[in-house]
């Protein structure tokens, strides 16, 4: 038992690095905290059977994906069969522990949400961006903003006065996104990464639908392609020139390419710094460029 559990413990560190601790071979889902993760988060989890031929699989709530590990390769088919059903059990713990969570940070969003203010226009990041509040709601320094899919409220991202910006613990993002005006079908919608570039063009006269990040920009143009089959989808990327692969223009083509939809980026004056990536930056660079 000894040896399997250190042999396990060696697949965890090749993925995640030095760790402290022996995993404890029950069946059941642990979490830990990944090294290069903040303190106190426990985005890591690893499931260990310790019976037959001995198996189990580890990954990250953060990253995400599943990584499987077995102690030996099954001898036949029987033993072949045996872990293949242990890899759907343990699919079907994940699946009700995602679920879990995800209710639970809902639950939480919600609550969260009921109770807090009005965003005030005069926060620190709305006057660093140039925008306002759009209906965001603000508790303590922290400013709310909803996230939605299948048109309920199911995370929140919180941003606070220096910008630094986090989702609730556990909270679904894939498919979720910020809405910021009223889908009509006779309008182009659009869709793109932060919710200051979504601001910066709701303020243009668009309706938008924010996805927070890169990896999110094709589950929310499909989500919403399934949901407005007649409606016009825009990707207003983010344009990041100084980062090797540009993700930002990537993910925008990626997802007007899934989605049937067109892609814009910003056009950016001959002096425009390079660090510049986005449609907020640009604004903001714009209103400055002006009054100097």
């Amino acid at each position: 038992m000894d040896n399997i559990v250190i042999a396990f413990r060696e697949a965890l560190q090749s993925a995640f690095g030095q760790l402290d601790w022996l995993p404890v071979p029950d069946g059941e889902i642990h979490r830990f905290r990944v090294p290069d993760d903040k303190a106190g988060s426990q985005n890591g989890w690893y499931i260990l059977y310790p019976d037959g031929i001995a198996s189990g699989a580890f990954g990250s709530w953060k990253t995400g994906g599943t990584s499987t590990w077995c102690s030996r390769e099954p001898a036949d088919p029987v033993e072949a069969e045996q872990v293949r059903q242990r890899i759907e059990q343990l699919r079907r713990k994940r699946e009700a522990e995602r679920h879990q969570r995800q209710q639970s940070a809902a639950d939480y969003a919600n609550r969260l949400w009921r109770d807090a203010r009005r965003a005030d226009p005069a926060h620190a990041y709305l006057v660093a961006k140039g925008i306002r509040p759009y209906g965001l709601r603000q508790r303590g320094d922290e400013l709310l903003v909803p996230l939605y899919a299948d048109g309920a409220l199911v995370n929140l991202q919180r941003i606070g006065a220096d910008g630094g910006k986090r989702f609730l613990f556990g909270g679904r993002i894939k498919g979720s996104y910020s809405p910021l005006g009223r889908i009509d079908p006779g309008k182009p919608l659009c869709i793109c990464e932060g919710w200051a570039t979504g601001a910066t063009l709701h303020a243009n006269g668009y309706t938008v639908a924010c996805a927070m990040n890169a990896g999110n920009l094709t589950p929310v143009a499909l989500a919403l392609r399934t949901q407005h089959p007649t409606v016009e989808l825009i990707i207003a990327g983010d344009d990041d020139r100084l980062t090797e692969g540009n993700p930002g223009r990537a993910a925008a083509n990626a997802a007007a390419a899934v989605c049937g939809g067109l892609v814009t980026f910003p056009e950016w004056p001959a002096d425009a710094p390079q660090s510049l990536t986005d449609f907020n930056d640009l604004a903001a660079w714009s209103r400055q460029h002006e009054q100097a």
